[in-house]
């Protein structure tokens, strides 16, 4: 709301944290705040992370299989999800401050795709398999990606577009569909 002039009942679902970038969506739909967020529902994110160091096979075997993290002071085992390394960098716009650069020390890039959302998760899964995070960016949730969206860009989409993209439904959801 710092940003962007949007009515007040207008809020963000999800957050993104201060270290953190990517697609955000505002919205004054509870419904739909409802059904990305509640766990039971699993929706896909995908996230695009850049690590430190030379992250290998068996490193991006453990973050599919899941690792323990702590969360709130107590060990979690996060869900099972795919990762993939990138072959060549994604296109990305630069960082504002950058990233640290060790010449040395390689910083590939790495792709997520989980359904759950646990504070500073991904952060917390790379350092524990030893590969540190140094960029993080959301990239999309189920149907909706930034593709070339410029960073502050905002883009307004209808009630059935955006229901359409996140449940491959062309059925708008109400509150009382949603238990």
């Amino acid at each position: 709301m710092d940003f962007f002039k949007v009515p007040k009942d207008v809020y963000p679902v999800g957050r993104l944290d201060y270290d953190s970038e990517g697609l955000l969506l505002l919205t004054n739909d509870k419904a739909l705040n409802h059904q990305l967020l509640h766990p039971k529902f699993e929706h896909t994110r995908s996230y695009w992370v850049q690590v430190d160091g030379a992250i290998d096979a068996a490193a991006i075997n453990q973050l599919q299989k899941g690792v323990d993290i702590n969360i709130d002071g107590k060990i979690y085992h996060t869900k099972k999800l795919i990762a993939k390394l990138f072959e060549n960098p994604p296109t990305t716009i630069a960082r504002n401050p950058p990233i640290r650069f060790r010449k040395e020390i390689p910083a590939p890039w790495i792709e997520l795709i989980l359904s759950e959302g646990k504070n500073r998760q991904i952060r917390k899964m790379t350092a524990k398999i030893g590969f540190p995070t140094l960029r993080l960016i959301r990239y999309s949730i189920e149907g909706l990606s930034l593709n070339q969206m410029q960073p502050g860009e905002m883009i307004a989409l209808t009630q059935q577009e955006i229901y359409q993209k996140l449940f491959h439904t062309d059925q708008v959801v109400n509150s009382t569909n949603i238990r």
